[in-house]
């Protein structure tokens, strides 16, 4: 919804101020490397967006509409409306479907991975309609799934974000890292037929107030930056007032901005809102904190290397210090088209010395794919649900370790029952990917005794130099 974040350095910004906005937002845990391609990247994807087709806002011919968000220090937010997201996957998706050396499998789930001596070797994939399995023979496979967002009740993340990627590189043999900085973005609107709908950042960006239940703005008595404070503080600032009130939620306020302006700039926002009766230029939105994007992911390096050789990563399941402890609004975009990228040039030049093809198929070894040994009843659904309310329950904006202990015995108790079963469905194989993953979320989250970030414990309020540190599974 808000866009991507980019330096088009001009007289107000530059990539070395990014940089710097992208580290003073990660809480002393980002990989400056790391950054540093990011931020020095930027605009030359997005060049190649536009040569793509996508229809970015523009100022003139030239010089696409700049907003600004949380915790930047000026505006460099380049956006299509409040659905960037969508009009760059569509455009190049579209793409994609016209070349002749893509092939798309729908309705396919990835299993597991096949590996030899720590080398992929293949990967499996499950036929949702035929419920078959089949090897997809390759050295070479890259991991773009997607965060664990759906590990929580209260999320903006579809129902597809099940960490599944994360769990079946861990099973190979993949370290994983910083799985405790979980990001609760402070505004999604609280309807009872909706609570996972983003009302985006950009509307704090351009001028909306957060006012709480009685109707009185809050932000002044958090933080300098107000309503622009990193997300981690307004998410805790608007949970403190929800509790000191008693109320399940706050509102955003932008009755007193100019309507036709609001309209036009944010159209799905609108919509959406004015179809469950909420006309944002003459009311307040209800908004709650909701959980919204993973820091953490399969560990790699800048190139997208994980320690299984073959194995790629990027986007939300990958980590590579870009985020630290909390990612800076819109980065995460950035991100997926930085470093899918680097890692496209990377594997193109492989197959370039490979002669062209990823794998000779006398290589691997038969295969026959066991899941499982016992057959016994396994209700995935509700399971699923155990889970997703332990993690909401416990380890969701502010945690304890008692807290945490608790969830620990609840999602241990479900992945132990489920490891030996026979997986006959895909709800079967989200639910041991997401036991696998919350029972290593939850261990991350107690081990580190310090808040920082995304990660804030109660019963350790302070932020510990001795913890400048990730943590690697």
């Amino acid at each position: 919804q808000g866009g991507i974040a980019v330096s088009m350095d001009n007289a107000h910004d530059s990539p070395e101020l990014h940089f710097k906005d992208t580290l003073k937002a990660g809480a002393g845990l980002c990989d400056a490397e790391s950054v540093w391609i990011l931020v020095n990247e930027a605009a030359s994807n997005i060049k190649t967006l536009f040569k793509y087709g996508v229809n970015f806002d523009m100022k003139n011919k030239s010089e696409p509409t700049l907003s600004r968000e949380a915790a930047h220090s000026t505006n460099r937010i380049i956006h299509a409306g409040d659905t960037t997201g969508k009009e760059v996957c569509d455009k190049l998706t579209a793409v994609a479907y016209t070349r002749n050396n893509i092939m798309i499998k729908e309705r396919t789930l990835a299993v597991d991975l096949v590996t030899v001596d720590d080398e992929v070797k293949a990967i499996i994939g499950y036929d949702e309609d035929k419920h078959t399995y089949k090897a997809y023979i390759s050295t070479i496979v890259i991991c773009a799934t997607g965060g664990y967002g759906y590990l929580y009740k209260s999320t903006t993340n579809p129902n597809v974000s099940t960490g599944d990627g994360a769990s079946m590189a861990y099973r190979a043999g993949a370290k994983l890292m910083d799985l405790e900085f979980v990001q609760f973005h402070p505004t999604v609107l609280y309807h009872k037929d909706n609570k996972s709908f983003l009302i985006s950042e950009a509307v704090r960006g351009e001028g909306a107030l957060l006012r709480n239940i009685n109707g009185e703005t809050f932000m002044e008595n958090y933080h300098e930056q107000r309503e622009l404070a990193p997300r981690d503080i307004v998410s805790r600032a608007i949970f403190a007032e929800m509790k000191k009130t008693n109320s399940d939620h706050v509102f955003v306020d932008v009755t007193s901005k100019d309507p036709e302006y609001f309209k036009n700039r944010f159209p799905n926002i609108y919509k959406t809102c004015m179809s469950y009766g909420i006309d944002f230029t003459k009311e307040f939105i209800p908004v709650a904190p909701a959980q919204h994007y993973c820091m953490g992911g399969i560990h790699t390096d800048i190139y997208g290397r994980t320690n299984i050789k073959g194995l790629y990563a990027c986007g939300e399941s990958a980590c590579n210090g870009i985020h630290g402890a909390n990612r800076l609004a819109s980065n995460s975009l950035l991100e997926g088209l930085v470093f899918g990228r680097k890692i496209g040039d990377e594997v193109t030049m492989l197959l370039e010395e490979q002669g062209g093809k990823s794998q000779d198929a006398n290589d691997v070894p038969d295969i026959k794919y066991v899941n499982g040994r016992i057959e016994k009843d396994v209700d995935s659904a509700k399971m699923i649900e155990e889970i997703r309310e332990a993690m909401t329950d416990f380890v969701g904006i502010i945690r304890t370790g008692e807290g945490l202990s608790e969830a620990l015995h609840k999602v241990e108790a479900i992945r132990d029952y489920v490891s030996d079963c026979k997986l006959k469905c895909h709800l079967d194989f989200e639910l041991a990917n997401m036991s696998t993953l919350a029972v290593l979320v939850i261990k991350s989250c107690i081990e580190r005794t310090e808040s920082r970030g995304g990660h804030y414990r109660s019963d350790y309020p302070e932020t510990l130099e001795v913890w400048r540190h990730n943590i690697i599974v």
